[in-house]
């Protein structure tokens, strides 16, 4: 068996393979059935259900291609025996996507649970052949602990389906707790050879399938509308304003080198993790427009205010997250520091704006990449536009 040993930190060219990106768009089914189950939830009014049921759906789907990332950019080989279990991996992603209508309408996580079973056996296994070939005894201990821990957190996840429903929404904040401590605790004395720039790419390259996902479902609720409804009017400024905040938000993320910011763990973690909001708010705006959609033309029972906010919160939530996490270590000076959070609080706003809430939302994002870009050309310096 050929050996598995950690890949530089400092390599340069290091760009994502074929295999990753096959593994990534896997994932679109599994976001795709998360958004057409907060698109029903929230139709129907039931918000309080439907977010947490999107959060938590929304979270597994996160996690496993965390999992997947992060090790990979320390010790993926891509020699054949890694290809074949990261093809086993891919098969849970699947059940998994199976999972998510009875996880979320039911709180039945029984199916999701089989597929993290055969995703987490993959992965442990991985991490085991990364221990053997390791010849630095605390870079061993390192992948040793991330076997353990995921073992421990994974029977966890299988004992939970043994725990009564009215304790499951107890239980569920604990194993997430249980799973985002494990990467801090076997990294705490020794870090893995995680890529900065392969990391900054794969997850930009996750946002973008997402984003990509986002627009299909819009158009596809779009199309369907105009073949039920003949409400051109009233859905044209609506696909508009939808396509203007996607834009913007595909802007928006690309327009700072961040790799250069990831330069430790500490550093590399908080903005891993920030990515939760990112992708799910990113997920969530394809979801609002279907809302939106389905609100204009009388299939949802919700106010248009309502209707709204499904997408102005989660356009406002992901560039007020974008600027944390990325956007703020670039910019220099007040108006540039204000830009991003300003637009996320008129775009929220934006909501009480009745049936123009989303073309003037769509509006204000285009228009947040027009000043940014301005400002970056008045001072170039480390800046990227918006």
């Amino acid at each position: 068996m050929p050996r598995m040993t950690a890949r530089s930190r400092h390599e340069a060219h290091r760009a994502s393979t074929p295999l990753e990106l096959f593994f990534d768009l896997c994932f679109v089914v599994a976001v795709a059935q998360a958004g057409a189950r907060l698109v029903h939830a929230l139709a129907e009014g039931h918000v309080g259900a439907g977010l947490a049921g999107y959060a938590a759906v929304f979270f597994a789907i996160w996690w496993a291609w965390m999992n997947f990332t992060w090790f990979a950019s320390a010790y993926d080989t891509d020699d054949a025996l890694y290809r074949v279990v990261t093809l086993v991996q891919i098969t849970g992603v699947l059940i998994l996507a199976a999972g998510v209508p009875r996880a979320f309408d039911d709180n039945d996580f029984t199916i999701s649970v089989i597929g993290y079973v055969v995703m987490r056996l993959a992965m442990t296994s991985q991490w085991l052949r990364a221990a053997a070939s390791c010849r630095d005894r605390d870079e061993r201990q390192v992948c040793l602990r991330y076997a353990a821990g995921i073992v421990v957190c994974q029977l966890g996840w299988v004992g939970m389906l043994f725990v009564p429903q009215s304790a499951r929404s107890w239980v569920f904040p604990l194993l997430v707790l249980a799973e985002l401590s494990v990467p801090v605790i076997a990294e705490l004395r020794r870090s893995t050879s995680w890529h900065p720039h392969h990391i900054a790419e794969r997850y930009g390259l996750f946002t973008l399938i997402v984003l990509g996902e986002t627009v299909s479902a819009a158009t596809i609720a779009v199309q369907e509308a105009l073949d039920e409804h003949d409400e051109l009017g009233d859905l044209l400024p609506l696909a508009a304003g939808g396509l203007l905040i996607v834009f913007a938000a595909w802007w928006i993320y690309f327009a700072v080198p961040i790799h250069d910011h990831l330069a430790s763990n500490r550093q590399g973690f908080v903005w891993g993790y920030g990515h939760y909001v990112v992708l799910s708010s990113a997920a969530a705006i394809g979801a609002g427009i279907e809302v939106a959609v389905e609100q204009t033309v009388g299939k949802a029972h919700i106010s248009t205010a309502a209707a709204a906010s499904a997408v102005t919160v989660p356009a406002s939530l992901f560039m007020l997250t974008v600027w944390l996490l990325h956007s703020r270590h670039f910019k220099r000076g007040l108006a540039q520091q204000l830009t991003l959070p300003v637009a996320a609080l008129v775009i929220l706003l934006c909501t009480f704006a009745g049936r123009a809430a989303v073309p003037l939302a769509g509006g204000v994002a285009a228009l947040t990449v027009a000043v940014g870009v301005t400002l970056q050309r008045r001072r170039p310096e480390r800046t990227g536009p918006a």
